[in-house]
């Protein structure tokens, strides 16, 4: 419309300028009528143009911007509605985490349940139990874990004396197991079977330190402070024992060869090494390089572990050469033990025990005592990862594998001063100061 007024206004312009061609042009060409319109508009055709054709404009603008305001409401109306639909959604889908997250909370406490229903049957792999047994993890103490957690409990007790008890040793067939210590200088057999025990006649002068049984044999040997080694026959108690002379000091420990068995190795408070053929009845082989404890790698016994002051020294059985020296503790090493594959031993003293690879002449894993006074250590019967470390009236079960967990059991009353396995029957003994022995099986 605005258009047709403009070209109108344009032709009536041309004529009265006498701009005929330009007018018929405009007409042909735009299709104006061959009339005029009066222009009087003293501010000319412009202002003439726009007061006629202001009010369409502004009409025709009114109408767009309300087409305008009309659609803008009708987005805002679809956008309201998409956010309403949206909040709807997002409540919808809250509704729907809140369920999920719900069902993920049971599903959750189930899979805690069956976690520690898991970590129930893998706390029985420590193979212990008391009433009073406490459960710990990297150093924390957990008493929720009740004695049904392990398989292990003290089977018998035996008060065999009126002194400290400080050394025992299971026969290869788990069938008798020898016990000695301060009184009487004498040998103690206890029968597992049937529980019967009987002694050997009063032999050693000063107490006895170490017991260890020949392999696959009722043959005992025994180092005493009295500077001797002595060898028994259990199935023979009654009959004078070998007596093996030679060292200048209190004989601390010994042990016998595990293929080799006329081989038995001695050492005494001299840090003095002395290798012994039992059927020869004399010394072989002289060396410096152990004090406390002796023991031959359980295998093949390639290699002898010693303890001497506060480092573990291993020698080549053949050569008697250092093989390698191990060095960690503070404090003087009261005990060594070999894992049964020959791989790894453990060894003990007051302040700690570590866990050593002899191939990589290493140490793996250490534990710290926490004032326990550890004394006394050995491989557990059937999980040879796990060690049982003997310290003042309790254990430590020890799996270092697994974040150093350890169980600890009330044992006894002082002192474990000794501790010895027997795979078959699978079981366990400690001797203590408080005069007792005692017994450690499946209940």
């Amino acid at each position: 419309m605005m258009k047709y007024w403009l070209h109108l206004y344009m032709h009536d312009y041309f004529i009265k300028n006498n701009m005929h061609e330009t007018a018929a042009s405009l007409r042909q060409e735009a299709g104006v009528p061959n009339n005029s319109v009066q222009i009087d508009h003293p501010q000319g055709i412009l202002k003439e143009w726009w007061s006629t054709c202001s009010g369409i404009i502004l009409k025709e603008f009114s109408e767009a911007e309300t087409s305008a305001q009309m659609s803008k409401q009708m987005m805002q109306t679809e956008e309201h509605q998409n956010t309403d639909d949206m909040l709807q959604q997002q409540q919808t889908d809250l509704l729907n985490q809140m369920s999920n997250h719900m069902m993920q909370t049971e599903e959750h406490q189930n899979t805690d349940d069956m976690l520690q229903q898991q970590q129930v049957i893998f706390d029985q792999s420590l193979g212990f139990f008391t009433k009073d047994s406490k459960f710990h993890v990297s150093g924390k103490c957990h008493t929720d874990l009740h004695h049904k957690s392990f398989f292990f409990g003290e089977g018998n007790c035996l008060n065999c004396s009126t002194e400290e008890v400080l050394c025992c040793d299971f026969s290869s067939d788990g069938k008798l197991l020898a016990i000695a210590g301060r009184e009487a200088k004498v040998v103690m057999f206890w029968n597992i079977e049937d529980h019967n025990k009987f002694v050997t006649d009063e032999s050693h002068s000063l107490p006895i330190s170490d017991v260890r049984f020949k392999p696959n044999s009722t043959i005992v040997a025994t180092s005493s402070y009295d500077k001797t080694v002595q060898i028994w026959d259990s199935a023979e108690a009654g009959k004078s024992p070998l007596k093996l002379q030679g060292h200048g000091d209190h004989v601390l420990s010994l042990d016998f060869h595990p293929r080799r068995t006329n081989l038995l190795c001695s050492s005494d408070r001299n840090n003095e090494i002395r290798f012994w053929d039992i059927n020869q009845g004399s010394w072989t082989h002289i060396f410096k390089g152990a004090t406390k404890q002796v023991r031959f790698e359980p295998r093949n016994g390639k290699l002898l572990a010693t303890s001497s002051g506060n480092v573990v020294k291993v020698f080549d059985v053949q050569t008697y050469k250092l093989y390698a020296i191990f060095k960690g503790h503070d404090k003087e090493v009261q005990s060594i033990c070999w894992d049964p594959d020959g791989t790894r031993f453990i060894s003990i003293s007051e302040d700690s025990a570590r866990l050593w690879s002899v191939s990589e002449q290493k140490s793996l894993h250490e534990l710290s005592s926490t004032g326990n006074n550890f004394q006394c250590c050995t491989f557990h019967p059937w999980n040879w990862k796990i060690w049982i470390i003997g310290g003042y009236r309790s254990f430590e079960v020890w799996n270092p594998y697994e974040r150093n967990k350890t169980l600890t059991i009330d044992a006894h009353k002082e002192l474990v001063s000794s501790l010895a396995t027997s795979i078959d029957p699978e079981m366990v003994a400690s001797t203590s100061y408080d005069k007792s022995v005692k017994l450690w099986a499946s209940p």
